[in-house]
């Protein structure tokens, strides 16, 4: 039996990882995907403090191995179920077919949140087929083309200033009539848009995708006040309008706030003793690596003093 188990390896489910194996503790993280979660799929992070400017997958990869050099143990499999009630929690993996039941005194979610999508027709019939919702992971295969993002954040504008890198043209779409990012984001996409490399579509919302030989050939948008139609003609759409939490295995354990987040005071604790919840799973202000990196911190350090005490 270990002492906690980390369901994640993204920046809180690492950092909570180094912080238990620093303490002493018995330390697994479990991760279907890989090191890194979300911020993996990020091209370049730059405010991450101490790096100027490193990749998501390079930064992932690091804090694995700072972890994993503390004794925390990282494996590569699929979480089936869990069961957290009483004082030793159980998490069911899917290790080759066979479901193998892991043990520990505490478990320390961080299971992240997933890109969410638009709800229009077809939209899971083109992903991977002109629709996308990782800029880095499939911006190379849009190169020299005409590309659409939809979102007005710090993950829309991001996306749309690494596309603008590579793509033809590509058009910004966003429900309303200001973007929503940082200041100093939103400086660097008006310099592509004086450019003519970005074009923005405010007050505009996407109702239909426009199928060509199996694959995304258009979108069309439509204006929120006056209801005018456009098709935009795109090769692919980044589809960044934020993000849903990975909760549905805990949903009715622990307390969920009404957009499915983890509920969590300070000390990272859920409404399960010996539970806590770290990074973008958890219900906070601010997403951000370095938040979740602090909450990783803090569930570690939390369950190592409960522990200690009983």
């Amino acid at each position: 039996m270990h002492d906690v188990i980390v369901v994640g390896a993204g920046p809180a489910g690492l950092a909570a990882g180094l912080y238990g194996s620093r303490a002493g503790l018995s330390v697994v993280v479990v991760e279907k995907l890989f090191a890194g979660g979300q911020a993996a799929q990020t091209n370049e992070i730059e405010n991450y403090p101490g790096f100027m400017a490193v990749s998501g997958v390079e930064l992932g990869q690091k804090m694995r191995a700072q972890a994993e050099k503390f004794g925390a143990r990282v494996v590569s499999v699929n979480v089936a179920r869990m069961d957290l009630a009483g004082e030793v929690k159980k998490v069911f993996v899917d290790d080759d077919g066979e479901e193998v039941e892991l043990r520990a005194r505490a478990v320390i979610l961080a299971m992240g949140a997933t890109p969410r999508k638009l709800g229009v027709a077809r939209e899971d019939e083109l992903r991977g087929r002109g629709v996308s919702y990782c800029a880095t992971c499939d911006g190379a295969l849009q190169a020299g083309k005409a590309v659409a993002v939809v979102g007005g954040g710090n993950k829309a504008v991001t996306e749309a200033l690494h596309l603008a890198k590579l793509a033809r043209k590509v058009y910004l779409v966003h429900r309303r009539g200001e973007l929503r990012a940082d200041e100093v984001l939103v400086a660097r996409l008006m310099d592509e848009v004086r450019a003519s490399r970005v074009e923005l579509v405010l007050d505009s919302v996407v109702v239909e995708f426009v199928e060509v030989d199996g694959r995304l050939g258009g979108l069309v948008v439509e204006g929120v006040e006056s209801s005018v139609r456009r098709e935009l003609a795109v090769d692919g759409v980044f589809v960044a309008i934020g993000m849903d939490p990975v909760t549905e295995l805990v949903r009715g354990q622990v307390d969920l706030d009404e957009s499915g987040y983890v509920v969590a005071d300070e000390e990272m604790r859920t409404s399960v003793a010996g539970v806590y919840a770290a990074g973008d799973v958890r219900q906070k202000v601010l997403r951000q690596i370095v938040t979740a990196v602090a909450d990783g911190a803090i569930a570690a350090y939390s369950a190592a003093g409960s522990l200690r005490n009983n």
